[in-house]
C-alpha cells in the first residue's frame, strides 16, 4: 500500500500548484497549513475528498503531529530560512519515508546537507531539499553532462535562464525567499570542497537559443549532489541568468552586500525591514502568465585542463508549473517505495538517473 502523502503549506501559491498536480496524478494527500478555513476551501476546490490538518511553524509540536512513520512529507512553507526547520525535524523525528521541499534558498539547502543530513541518515529518513525548479533541472543536466563526459570530467558548470515573456513576476514566496538570502553568505564547490563565497561573485556566459547571455554565480543543491554522484568532480559552478544585462552590476553589488552582511547590527536591521516589507504567500503568476514563459538550462562538463567534454541543454515549461508537477511526481514515487538511500540526497541518487530524467520530462522539461 502506498505511503500517505502530507502536503504542508498547501494553501500557499506553490502548495496549491502541488496539490492540484497530486490530484491529477491520482494521489489523495493530506492538506496541511495554519488556516483551517483556507484548507477546507482548497479541499473543496480540488474535489472535496482530501483530508485537512491544521499545523503552524510557530507551534513545532503541531508540525510534528502531522508526521506518522512511513509518511511522505512535502513542505512548501517559505521563506525556508525562517520557517523551514520544523518540517525537516518533524520528518526525521517521525520516521518519515521521505521529506521533500520546494526551497531554492542556499543557506537552507546547506543546513539540510550539513546539519540535518547526518541525523536523517542515522534515522533512515531520506531528505530531498530544493526539489523544484530551484534546483532540479540543473541536477539533471549536470549529471547527464558528467555522464556523457566520462571519467575525465572534473568540472561542471550550469546556467539557468528564463525564456518567452517570463513568468509573470515572482510569487510572494519567491520575493520573500530572495529578500531573506540577500545578506547571507553563499557557497560553491571548488577544489573538492564546499567553500563560502558571496552570491554573484562570478559571472559566466551561456548560449541561449543562439544568443550569448550572462549569469551570476549562486549557491545551490548541485554543489552537494553532483560531487556525491561523481566523486571525480573537483568543481561545480551554478549560475542564475535571470538578470540579463544587470549580471555585472549584480556582481559588483554582491561584494557590498557581503560586507554589509558581516556587520551584525546593520544586517539585523535590514533583515527586519525586509521581513516587514516583503511578505510570503501573496499569490503569483496566473495560468496564462505561466504559459507565456519557459525555461532553458545548460550544463557543460570540462576536463582538468579546461577542455569542454560535453554539453547538455534542457528546455520546457516555466519554473512554477514545473515545481508543482515535479514535487507531485517525486512524492508519488516515494510513496510507492521508489527511493534509494537515506540522509540528504540528490534526486539523481535517490531515483536513479534514468528514472529522474523521465520524471523531469513528465513535469515539463526535457532535452532541447
Amino acid at each position: 500500500m502506498p505511503s500517505r502523502i502530507v502536503l504542508f503549506g498547501a494553501t500557499g501559491y506553490t502548495g496549491r500548484l502541488t496539490a492540484a498536480a497530486l490530484r491529477d496524478a491520482g494521489a489523495e494527500p493530506v492538506l496541511a497549513g495554519r488556516n483551517r478555513t483556507s484548507l477546507e476551501i482548497l479541499a473543496e476546490e480540488l474535489g472535496g475528498r482530501f483530508q485537512t490538518r491544521v499545523a503552524d511553524v510557530a507551534d513545532p509540536a503541531s508540525v510534528r503531529a502531522l508526521v506518522e512513520p512511513g509518511d511522505v512529507l512535502i513542505s512548501t512553507v517559505g521563506p525556508f530560512a525562517r520557517w523551514g526547520a520544523p518540517a525537516v525535524e518533524a520528518a526525521i523525528d517521525g520516521g518519515a519515508a521521505a521529506y521533500m521541499d520546494s526551497t531554492g534558498e542556499p543557506p537552507f539547502i546547506r543546513r539540510v546537507f550539513e546539519e540535518w543530513g547526518p541525523p536523517a541518515a542515522s534515522a533512515g529518513v531520506p531528505l530531498l531539499t530544493a526539489l523544484g525548479y530551484d534546483w532540479v533541472p540543473g541536477n539533471l543536466a549536470g549529471a547527464l553532462a558528467a555522464e556523457e563526459a566520462g571519467p575525465a570530467a572534473r568540472r561542471v558548470e550550469i546556467g539557468y535562464f528564463i525564456t518567452g515573456s517570463g513568468m509573470g513576476g515572482m510569487s510572494g514566496g519567491t520575493r520573500a525567499s530572495t529578500a531573506g538570502v540577500m545578506l547571507e553568505p553563499g557557497f560553491a564547490f571548488r577544489g573538492g570542497r564546499i567553500v563560502t563565497e558571496p552570491a554573484g561573485r562570478h559571472v559566466a556566459s551561456f548560449d541561449v537559443r543562439g544568443s550569448s547571455r550572462q549569469a551570476v554565480s549562486v549557491g545551490s543543491s548541485e554543489h552537494f549532489t553532483l560531487p556525491a554522484l561523481d566523486p571525480a568532480l573537483t568543481d561545480v559552478e551554478v549560475y542564475l541568468g535571470w538578470f540579463g544585462a544587470m549580471s555585472r552590476p549584480m556582481q559588483i553589488g554582491s561584494i557590498g552586500l557581503a560586507a554589509i552582511g558581516r556587520i551584525g547590527p546593520v544586517k539585523r536591521g535590514i533583515a527586519g525591514l525586509t521581513h516587514r516589507l516583503v511578505k510570503g504567500s501573496t499569490g503569483g503568476p496566473s495560468e496564462s502568465e505561466r504559459a507565456s514563459g519557459g525555461s532553458w538550462v545548460v550544463a557543460r562538463a570540462y576536463d582538468g585542463d579546461g577542455g569542454r567534454l560535453a554539453e547538455v541543454t534542457l528546455a520546457g515549461v516555466d519554473g512554477y508549473s514545473f515545481t508543482g508537477r515535479f514535487l507531485a511526481w517525486a512524492a508519488t514515487r516515494a510513496a510507492d517505495g521508489g527511493l534509494a538511500g537515506a540522509g540528504a540526497l540528490g534526486p539523481a541518487s535517490a531515483f536513479g538517473l534514468a528514472e529522474f530524467e523521465r520524471g523531469v520530462a513528465a513535469a515539463g522539461i526535457e532535452r532541447a
